[in-house]
């Protein structure tokens, strides 16, 4: 019977933490991983602080055939858009108006691009820079210790008209206000899940 009830309150905190706990990943990533030709894609990227100083700067790199269309605001960051003799936009820079991404943080940052009209791969590499000065180059192979990230492009009928990017772009804000609600939906439900588990617990230690 002991053992069980080691076993139940192990189930228990495991469940605690993999509910609370955000699945971010060890680097700088953009994402999706897959896109389609021609499509106007909203593009997010990832960043987690790996140090134990602040991130002040993020610089995203953008592939050739990718053009930036729009940016998301981001509260508390301003971004500079730099762009080649031909006026494409060949890099994105976030920078933290206050004390940046604290240590142990990630945050999301997000631009809608259109893709080019050819499948294969596009190379996303970033820079990030911590308050110290320190600079991260997240732009190696995919088997590197500092990969850049890749977005695969295939073949499909995904071209929109211009027209169509600001219903896109609403699309994927109510998305966003999507997925914030179904998270405090989900508080309700956790909460009683846990009231139950504890409930066993009780019941299991009387009769004991």
């Amino acid at each position: 019977m002991m053992k069980w009830k080691a076993f139940v309150s192990a189930a228990v905190m495991a469940g605690i933490l993999f509910a609370f706990t955000p699945g971010v990943d060890a680097h700088v990533t953009v994402r999706p991983e897959q896109s389609s030709t021609g499509a106007y894609e909203k593009y997010t990227v990832r960043v987690p602080v790996e140090k134990e100083i602040p991130t002040t700067e993020v610089e995203l790199k953008i592939p050739d055939g990718v053009e930036v269309v729009s940016v998301m605001p981001k509260p508390g960051w301003e971004y500079d858009l730099k762009k080649s003799r031909e006026d494409r936009t060949i890099s994105v820079t976030w920078k933290a108006k206050d004390d940046g991404l604290k240590v142990h943080e990630f945050t999301e940052f997000a631009l809608i691009g259109a893709n080019p009209d050819k499948p294969g791969k596009v190379s996303w590499k970033a820079h990030q820079t911590y308050e110290d000065g320190s600079v991260v180059k997240w732009s190696g192979a995919p088997d590197s210790e500092q990969p850049a990230s890749v977005t695969e492009i295939r073949e499909g009928d995904s071209g929109h008209g211009h027209g169509d990017v600001a219903q896109e772009s609403e699309e994927a804000a109510g998305a966003d206000t999507d997925e914030e609600t179904a998270a405090s939906d989900l508080w309700p439900t956790t909460l009683a899940g846990l009231a139950l588990i504890l409930s066993l617990i009780s019941l299991f230690r009387k009769k004991a």
